[in-house]
């Protein structure tokens, strides 16, 4: 398939456009009408996910409101850890579980690399689904938790604020936490090669447990792995000529290292000035980022004055992806959403 020359994937190789372009994480989801339906048809966060038309449906949702610039695919970060064998399932109120967490080493030990054509094929064949659907009004986004992210699900089981578990395998045990970030490396890039193949046109990775990390921790067990998905994906032969989103949230203190890692672009959450962002990282890479997501609860005068200061602040560079910090969160007026894509997009 050819991939016409967006705007998106021209700020992510630092080429001029004509204007900023915008998509926004988590796009699809709750704050949208249209996706609570379809979610309650689905009868199931899982249902939806894991059937294709579905998932392309609900991708597509946010792109018929706002003239966004990228679609994301919709998915789920622990769909490798599912594919594993770690039964992965959703309390409402409480977030994704897992019913089998990693409790030795010998339950390391038994991980295999998950087959995506077989293991994955619903996420495959969403990509290949939304793909033909969007008919190249937006390139289309694949992605994947990183190594150091799944890992934190894995040993835990689930969300936490600190992962204790997992920090603690680290420090105990480093050669079992290192063989299980291994395994998840060469899962995670043979899942985005395989998302490539589909039809996914940048492939993004998602460090959100990163930044929990002491500076020797983050370098060891997430920035390593990190470094080596981008690697594998350069020697893969459709995944090599698709750019690759590096987001590592309360990773601010290792722009510099993350940047060095072959990656096209670094998303930023919203606690560092983008200006400071551009002057340590130069034109080695784009940057993609970095509303506060709370700033699209103020009102409409506040959100255009907000993507002003981060417009302004990176200046007449190419190399620039406006989105938010993280996620967008259920409580969200819409409305505000389209404020906020006609405020970057000049209009």
């Amino acid at each position: 398939m050819t991939t016409p020359d967006h705007r998106f994937l021209r700020a992510l190789r630092r080429e001029p456009v004509d204007k900023t372009p915008i998509w926004i994480m988590r796009q699809a989801g709750r704050y949208l009408p249209e996706y609570r339906a379809t979610r309650e048809r689905a009868g199931s966060f899982l249902a939806l996910a894991q059937t294709p038309e579905l998932a392309c449906e609900v991708t597509l949702q946010p792109l018929a409101r706002f003239p966004l610039d990228a679609a994301i695919l919709f998915s789920d970060i622990l769909t490798i850890p599912d594919a594993m064998g770690l039964g992965l399932h959703f309390v409402d109120g409480e977030g994704p579980k897992l019913r089998h967490p990693l409790r030795s080493v010998a339950d390391v030990a038994r991980l295999g690399v998950p087959d995506p054509e077989t293991d994955l094929r619903y996420v495959m064949d969403a990509v290949r689904l939304i793909r033909r659907e969007l008919a190249e009004r937006v390139p289309l986004i694949g992605f994947s938790g990183s190594p150091w992210t799944l890992a934190c699900y894995m040993i835990e089981g689930e969300g936490s604020s600190s992962f204790s578990r997992a920090k603690a395998l680290a420090l105990d045990d480093a050669a079992t936490m290192h063989r299980l970030l291994d395994t998840l490396a060469q899962s995670v890039a043979r899942y985005l090669c395989a998302q490539a193949a589909a039809g996914a046109q940048a492939l993004m990775v998602f460090d959100t447990w990163g930044g929990l990390l002491a500076p020797e921790a983050f370098r060891n067990f997430s920035l390593r792995y990190l470094a080596e998905v981008v690697a594998l994906l350069k020697s893969d032969r459709v995944a090599r000529n698709l750019p690759v989103i590096l987001f590592s949230k309360g990773a601010n203190g290792h722009l510099e290292a993350l940047a060095d890692t072959g990656c096209a672009a670094l998303g930023l959450d919203w606690t560092i000035d983008i200006d400071e962002a551009r002057r340590r990282v130069g034109a080695r890479v784009a940057l993609q980022g970095n509303l506060d997501p709370a700033v699209l609860a103020a009102s409409p005068e506040a959100i255009r004055t907000e993507a002003r200061r981060i417009l302004d602040g990176f200046g007449a560079h190419p190399g620039h992806v406006f989105n938010l910090g993280h996620g967008i969160t259920p409580d969200i007026d819409p409305e505000r959403v389209a404020v906020l894509v006609d405020a970057v997009h000049g209009e």
